[in-house]
């Protein structure tokens, strides 16, 4: 990362913007813990080239947006033969929108996203202490308060709590969290950073309070400057807004090529003095149009999953009576059946028994064949039957396994 780069910080629904390059407008944007989903990844030797799918299905499971795609900010923390440890973070674009309003607004173009917490732990390291011993760090942020277990410099619980909540028992979660991941230890200390409510907090571990910062200007950004310098660190900027990013640095440089290329003819020109202002206006315009057409999409698509939901579980002709009801009809003679298990979302699997293996293919085209209503309004109740089968068995008979899907693997 530049060593020039910018620090701005979104907090409490306010943009504080504590320097920015008049060129090119574009800032390191730092954001409360609450605001990111977050996860400390154990990534084993393996998977060292491609640690994002294993973040990705924990930021998933996390997310109030599950069919959102997330881009995947990694830090890595530590590294070792067995393996690394890395701290993961994601922003939802979906429950972004105020930030990317504030950016529009202050027409700034950011080139990462940060957690204000980790600059303040970066700032403020020596006073919370270097030991090797267990120490859960509880720091004040306008929006929520950011905890961190730490062993020693490493980091093996990560929890933003909300004004409000019960600190002892989230403190208690944090540690429950701490012990699953990074092992049991004896809590040492509890650091508390500004104006954190630390009332009760002395039956888990001494209470040691450090002051808040004294203004806002030294707050974070010393620690986040600091961070944005070295490479490697989290950037947890959306794929969307990376897009936008480069459109922006490309467009800039075109309209710098365009402002050369006519500073030849200036004089006789002028009117295109304009051209660098149209250009910005067009850049702004167009981000703004893109914000608002993924924010669009992604409403129209949690309807349609939800309005499909509703029509699975609405739909009784589907159901499991009907279903076994429908298959058994369509048995033929000397067929039995020897287990069954329906499942609503996919379709119905069974075992059985026939006498002959003719029987079983055209018991086979005959479940392919269901339909459900007559007409031109009749459609296939399965979508694909797997048969597994007929292989002899006892008596003569032959035995067969049969898959019922509602979905065909392409469709899935």
């Amino acid at each position: 990362m530049a060593e020039s780069v910018p620090i701005a910080a979104f907090e409490g629904g306010a943009l504080t913007v504590y320097a920015a390059d008049e060129k090119t407008r574009e800032v390191s944007l730092a954001l409360p813990l609450n605001r990111l989903l977050t996860a400390l990844v154990r990534v084993p030797a393996e998977h060292r080239d491609a640690p994002e799918a294993l973040a990705q299905n924990l930021l998933k499971e996390k997310s109030p947006y599950p069919d959102e795609a997330l881009t995947v900010g990694l830090e890595f923390l530590h590294e070792g033969p067995e393996g690394a440890l890395a701290f993961a973070a994601a922003l939802p674009e979906s429950a972004a929108d105020d930030i990317g309003e504030a950016l529009d607004a202050a027409k700034l173009n950011p080139v990462a996203i940060d957690a204000l917490a980790l600059g303040v732990l970066r700032k403020r390291k020596a006073e919370i202490g270097l030991s090797a011993a267990r120490r859960l760090v509880l720091i004040r942020e306008m929006d929520d308060i950011a905890a961190f277990v730490l062993d020693g410099e490493l980091p093996v619980a990560v929890r933003a709590i909300a004004d409000g909540a019960d600190l002892k028992r989230e403190t208690m979660l944090c540690l429950l969290e701490a012990e699953d991941f990074g092992g049991a230890g004896e809590l040492a200390e509890i650091v508390t950073i500004g104006d954190v409510p630390a009332e009760g907090l002395e039956a888990f571990a001494p209470v040691r309070a450090l002051p808040a910062q004294a203004s806002a200007e030294d707050k974070a950004p010393e620690g986040l400057a600091a961070r944005a310098k070295e490479p490697g660190t989290l950037n947890a900027l959306p794929e969307s807004w990376r897009q936008m990013l480069e459109e922006t640095r490309f467009k800039a440089k075109l309209v710098r090529f365009v402002a050369v290329a006519l500073g030849v003819w200036v004089l006789a020109m002028g009117v295109l003095f304009g051209v660098p202002f149209a250009y910005g206006f067009m850049t702004d315009h167009q981000k703004a149009l893109s914000r608002e057409h993924a924010r669009r999409y992604n409403e129209v698509r949690e309807m349609r999953e939800k309005v499909r939901l509703v029509q699975k579980y609405s739909d009784h002709a589907r159901g499991a009576l009907e279903i076994l009801k429908a298959v058994s009809d369509r048995l033929p003679e000397g067929m039995e059946l020897g287990n069954w298990n329906f499942k609503r979302e996919d379709g119905v699997r069974f075992a059985g028994e026939a006498a002959d293996a003719a029987s079983v293919y055209q018991f086979k085209d005959a479940l392919l064949a269901m339909q459900l209503g007559e007409g031109e309004d009749a459609e296939k109740v399965f979508a694909d039957v797997i048969l597994t089968g007929p292989s002899a068995a006892k008596g003569g008979r032959q035995r067969f396994d049969i898959d019922c899907r509602y979905e065909t693997e392409e469709d899935r």
